[in-house]
Order: C-alpha cells, then sequence, then structure tokens
C-alpha cells in the first residue's frame, strides 16, 4: 500500500477498508463513518478525503456489479442532472471550507430522520422521482466538503420505495457519479495527489472482498432486520458525526 507506514498503520486502514465495505454492502451506508477516522489519523483531513474519495469509487463500483440486475437507472439520471454540478462547485471549494459545523448538523440530521420515520408518516412517505435532481445537488455538494453523505442519502432511497439489492446497487451508482466528478474537481485544484491515488486504489481492492461478503450477508437479510440495521446506524452515524465535528 505504502512502504512508508507502519505495520500497524497498514493493519488499521486494511482492516477498516474490508469492515467498511461489508457495513455498505449490507446496510448501503456507514462505510465510510469506519473507515475515514482511521485516515485521519494517518493522513490528516485534507489528504484522507481525496483517499477516501478513490476507494468509495471502487467499493462502489463492486456494489454497483454485484447488484447490477436491481438498479433503477431513472433514479440515477437524475440524481446526475443536480449532481454533477454541485459536486464540481464543493470540490473547488472543499481546500478552504470549515467542516466542523456542517459536520456537526449533519449529525443532528441523522438522528432526526430516525425519529421522523417513526413519528407519523415518516416510516411510509414516499418520495416522487422529481426530487432527485435537488436531492443530487444537496448531496453532492456535500460529499465534496464532508467526504462521506451515504448516512443522509439512504433515507430518500428507501423513501422512494427501492430495497435490499436495488436499494444498494442504486445508491452505489449514484454515488459513483458523484465521486468521479468529484475526483475531477480536486485533481484540478491539485488536492488529488499520485500518492492519494495510489493509497485509495489500494484500499479500494481490499473494499471489493468486503463488498463480496456483505452482498452474501445481504441476500439472506429479512427486510425488516435490514430496515434495522440501516436506522440504528443512522443512529450511530449521527452520534458520531456530533462528536466528530
Amino acid at each position: 500500500m505504502d512502504a512508508s507506514m507502519s505495520a500497524a498503520n497498514l493493519i488499521l486502514l486494511g482492516g477498516g477498508a474490508f469492515l467498511a465495505s461489508m457495513l455498505a454492502a449490507v446496510a448501503g451506508f456507514g462505510g465510510s463513518a469506519v473507515l475515514l477516522p482511521a485516515l485521519v489519523l494517518v493522513f490528516g483531513v485534507r489528504d484522507a478525503i481525496p483517499i477516501l474519495t478513490v476507494a468509495q469509487l471502487i467499493g462502489n463500483l463492486s456494489r454497483v456489479w454485484f447488484n447490477q440486475r436491481d438498479l433503477d437507472f431513472p433514479v440515477v439520471g437524475r440524481f446526475a442532472l443536480g449532481g454533477v454540478p454541485a459536486a464540481l462547485i464543493g470540490g473547488f471549494l472543499f481546500a478552504s471550507a470549515p467542516l466542523s459545523f456542517l459536520t456537526r448538523l449533519l449529525g443532528i440530521f441523522l438522528i432526526t430522520v430516525v425519529v421522523y420515520r417513526h413519528a407519523g408518516k415518516g416510516g411510509t412517505a414516499r418520495l416522487p422521482l422529481r426530487a432527485f435532481p435537488i436531492l443530487g445537488a444537496v448531496f453532492s455538494f456535500l460529499s465534496a466538503l464532508l467526504g462521506s453523505v451515504g448516512p443522509i442519502m439512504i433515507p430518500f432511497f428507501l423513501a422512494y420505495g427501492l430495497v435490499k439489492g436495488a436499494l444498494i446497487g442504486t445508491e452505489a451508482l449514484a454515488t459513483v457519479v458523484m465521486h468521479v466528478t468529484k475526483l475531477v474537481a480536486y485533481g484540478s485544484t491539485a488536492i488529488l495527489t499520485s500518492h492519494s491515488i495510489t493509497v485509495g486504489l489500494a484500499l479500494g481492492s481490499i473494499m471489493i472482498l468486503g463488498s463480496f461478503v456483505g452482498k452474501k450477508i445481504l441476500d439472506r437479510l429479512p427486510e425488516k432486520i435490514f430496515i434495522f440495521l440501516i436506522e440504528a446506524t443512522l443512529l450511530i452515524a449521527g452520534v458520531g458525526f456530533l462528536i466528530r465535528g
């Protein structure tokens, strides 16, 4: 991965990448919450976000492949309409963006989402297809600044009616579009370096194995347990964002 890193750091990053991808393959999100703290510890936040983006790109491509029969292309197309320009803008702003406030705000939002789903119509509300260009713009902009918005995206894909393989694969493909656009912006501002790409690709290759293991778990998982895992991960990620902010 990197000859200059210690064995402890290699184990930390390799294990984090495997667990992150396995979790994301089962719940559709939350993987970056496992991997990002390890990356920040080893490389610092400015290098961690581009490395995470490269690794997530590989991990999401593997989830697209493993769930290719269930993809909802109209959702991805509309997501990209707003997501591509917003990811470019967010990527250009990343180098000087103040992250603390946004991170805490995300934590509050995640916890609120779970509470809302159990308070009235939150668990059954359906989201129309026409909402996805706006959602793509918001999520892609925030992702370029924070590196991870999977926990925010999933409730909306879920509200559209996607579950299990369709949810995991479709969200992953939308995220691939978002990450490719972010990398273009990072590269144009010199934040994305050859070292970031090398480490990200190495971690991404480990994440393919995690996605494979997670897919095997997903295929045997009852839908009620699947929803429970999503909401539990939302709460954990929300608290984590509040602490990290």
